[in-house]
């Protein structure tokens, strides 16, 4: 049997079943990441005939990470091959330094926090990912030797929500090997991540393990069906995890919430620590959970105060309140007509003003003291820890706004920008409904 047809190219009509298995036509603009690998090439071509057909917006974006001297003149191979097709496309650059440990995963989170960022100034609400049926085979193997519970298991998501934006996977069930072929039709070159060779990856050895096999891929589709399976499942627990919530939890937009520990405790034990950790990566503006071992010790004690995941459980009488732990909280530099969202929690943005530099910081106990004393009457609506881990922005040794509570400075310097601070987590309270 001949390579072709044992990898049969991917047709537009097939690609056009894919797209509406994850809700594609509720989209009128997309956003695909390409690194010119074959998967996201072939995503990005087919997505373009995809979007032409229907009218809709297509913007192809590529991360240089600036990690191998050679990614710059890759981009640009990038972009040269997609505008011979029309499609607009746009290099992001990851600036500044880079941490000497946990590279990859510190690359990954740039990667997405570049996307995602690029496709919000856009107006661009759904991103296109290239992670297709291989890619779902390894992500459950290197979870399952983690040790990861149903959520780690079920991999990833074919639609799901990040930061504001839709994250669609289409290409979930097709190998790799049949987004090659499709390229191979349609002449089209792509380039070969050099880290896909290296042989201390636990990817790359995965790889080669499920080659070895010599099944012609069965076995990574069957891995793939059981991440399926499992990904059901998670859907399930969520929908329950919500319900929890939407009964025990009460969340304020100064960033805590009120939890009812009676009704966490009373509730099966998968729902009530699911409830748990969705509290904390709220409070905390995390993306992933905290370890299982900590969180079953946080629900086993949910009437004692302790820190757990960037947050503080603080009893009180009417159950427990949860806030963010200041001292945790980041200090960053922003500038004017420029919006952040700050430590996974607050979008916040700067209104015209003088270039600054201005810092966004926790207010913390020393903030209030500032605030006391520049102005007596101000009040504070909110739990005295709670208060602490509020946005200030700062110039200098001058506390300029509080917006959590009501104030802006409104003496030296007058002419300072305006803040603007929403409670934004980037994982919701209630897990959201799925996409599709």
């Amino acid at each position: 049997m001949s390579a072709k047809v044992s990898n049969p190219v991917l047709g537009a009509r097939e690609f056009g079943r894919l797209m509406a298995a994850v809700g594609g036509a509720t989209w009128s603009s997309f956003a695909v990441a390409v690194s010119g690998g074959p998967d996201s090439l072939a995503l990005c071509m087919l997505a373009a005939h995809w979007c032409r057909r229907r009218g809709r917006e297509l913007f192809a974006l590529t991360v240089d990470h600036g990690l191998r001297p050679e990614a710059a003149a890759e981009a640009r191979q990038v972009a040269a091959w997609l505008a011979e097709h029309g499609i607009p496309h746009q290099v992001l650059r990851w600036r500044g330094a880079k941490p000497r440990h946990g590279l990859p995963a510190a690359a990954r989170e740039a990667r997405y926090d570049l996307l995602l960022g690029c496709c919000r100034r856009r107006g661009i609400q759904a991103l296109l990912l290239g992670h297709q049926l291989d890619d779902q085979a390894e992500t459950l193997l290197l979870r399952l030797g983690r040790g990861s519970g149903v959520d780690g298991l079920a991999a990833m998501a074919p639609a799901s929500r990040r930061d504001g934006v839709v994250l669609l996977r289409p290409l979930l069930t097709i190998p790799r090997a049949r987004l090659v072929a499709t390229l191979e039709d349609r002449r089209q070159p792509w380039l070969e991540d050099p880290s896909n060779q290296d042989p201390n990856s636990a990817r790359s050895r995965l790889r080669g393990f499920l080659a070895a096999l010599g099944d012609d891929g069965a076995e990574s589709r069957r891995l793939a069906a059981t991440a399926a399976h499992l990904g059901r499942a998670r859907l399930a627990l969520e929908a329950a995890t919500g319900e929890l919530l939407a009964r025990a939890a009460v969340l304020d937009e100064a960033g805590y919430c009120c939890v009812d520990a009676g009704l966490l405790a009373a509730a099966p034990e998968e729902i009530g620590l699911r409830a748990l950790s969705r509290v904390l990566m709220c409070i905390g503006g995390r993306i992933y959970p905290p370890r299982l071992e900590r969180l079953e010790r946080a629900y086993a004690g949910l009437g004692q105060s302790r820190t757990l995941a960037g947050c503080r459980l603080l009893p009180t009488n009417a159950g427990l309140l949860v806030v963010r732990e200041a001292a945790r909280a980041e200090a960053v530099e922003l500038k004017p007509r420029r919006e952040i969202l700050w430590d996974g929690r607050f979008r916040i943005r700067l209104g015209s003003g003088p270039a600054g530099p201005y810092r966004v910081t926790a207010l913390g106990t020393a903030g209030w003291r500032t605030l006391r004393r520049t102005e007596p009457r101000v009040a504070n609506p909110h739990p005295v820890p709670a208060r602490a881990a509020l946005p200030a922005l700062w110039q200098a040794e001058n506390l300029l706004a509080v917006p959590g509570l009501g104030y802006a400075a409104t003496g030296t310097p007058t002419d300072s920008p305006r803040m603007r601070a929403v409670f934004a987590p980037r994982t919701p309270l209630i897990p959201p409904l799925p996409v599709v």
